[in-house]
């Protein structure tokens, strides 16, 4: 490194330090207010028939409550908000300080896309109920949005992309809550991205490169293989089917290890251990809905991606 570069950024922290001006622009003064159980949460109003049965459902689950407590053990600087609210026909789900955003719209296609069976043995899928699907893909989108909560407020250092750093902090809590569950919740995040993954060949514009998040079908391969990299036996049969390559599975390990070690590094310290163990204590898959319940699921939410779903017209194959 050269020193030019260095001195500069040794003058600002120096002086920064010399009128008590915080060297990280924009980040909340966290030194001495981090508390445990900062997590609000809001149910906005609905404002059509369709977000009102949403609404209804929701004030029948409650999973804003439950998600406030997985999170409770996190020691933030501010109180956070995890809200679900309308937002004018715009599918998505966003972090913008100090409000996790989800939208009814996003909710609603979760609802009109889960499976309505269980996966059949064959399926890449296999066992994963309805219920798994709408728990799993609902706790990537939450688990997602709150990752981007910690590396803001928390100050953690990220190298890449954020947006692959929110879904490995996704997945590795999917994976903390549980060996038991983790299968069902990961294949069940996973599940956000079937239609994408059932083509073997796709044809995209290339302005789909250019978008902050991975690709659906990155995403899917890298949820498969973090979860493997965990527990192998668990995930075995996604190797043995094909739906994890060989090729990508000799590294899983090692991606889950990277995972966990970021994680353990810069993110457990800012735990609270008796909180976090009470949170690992419970089991948080939801019983079977009831035969009248309505469906539940997720897709992948941005436009640009409705290309990847379109098999490869025979004028632009190789």
């Amino acid at each position: 490194m050269r020193l030019s570069g260095v001195l500069p950024i040794l003058l600002v922290a120096g002086l920064a330090v010399e009128f008590g001006v915080s060297a990280s622009l924009g980040a909340p003064d966290a030194t001495n207010d981090e508390q445990p159980n900062r997590i609000r949460v809001e149910y906005g109003p609905p404002k059509t028939g369709q977000e009102q049965s949403v609404y209804e459902e929701l004030m029948r689950r409650r999973p804003l409550e439950k998600f406030q407590e997985i999170f409770s053990p996190f020691r933030f600087p501010i109180e956070v908000t995890l809200r679900i609210k309308d937002c004018e026909g715009t599918s998505n789900a966003w972090y913008e300080r100090p409000v996790v955003t989800i939208c009814y719209e996003y909710i609603n296609d979760m609802l009109s896309s889960r499976p309505t069976q269980e996966a059949p043995a064959e399926d890449a899928f296999a066992g994963i109920t309805p219920s798994d699907a709408m728990f799993g893909q609902f706790f990537y989108a939450v688990a997602h949005e709150m990752g981007h909560v910690v590396f803001d407020l928390l100050d953690v250092p990220i190298f890449g992309r954020a947006e692959d750093a929110a879904d490995g902090f996704a997945v590795y809590m999917m994976l903390e809550l549980g060996k038991q569950d983790a299968r069902r919740i990961i294949l069940g995040a996973a599940y956000s991205y079937k239609e994408y993954i059932r083509n073997p060949r796709v044809c995209v514009p290339l302005i789909a490169f250019a978008d902050s998040h991975s690709a659906p079908m990155q995403r899917y391969y890298n949820l498969m293989c973090v979860g493997y990299g965990a527990y192998p036996e668990l995930f075995s049969s996604l190797v043995e089917k094909g739906y994890l390559p060989n090729s990508r599975a000799d590294s899983c390990r090692r991606e889950y290890e990277e995972v966990k070690f970021a994680f353990q590094t810069s993110i457990a310290p800012h735990l609270d251990p008796k909180l976090a163990q009470q949170v690992l204590d419970r089991t948080w898959l939801p019983q079977l809905p009831p035969p009248s319940a309505p469906a539940v699921s997720l897709r992948p939410e941005p436009e640009i991606y409705q290309s990847y779903a379109n098999v490869c017209s025979k004028q632009t194959r190789d």
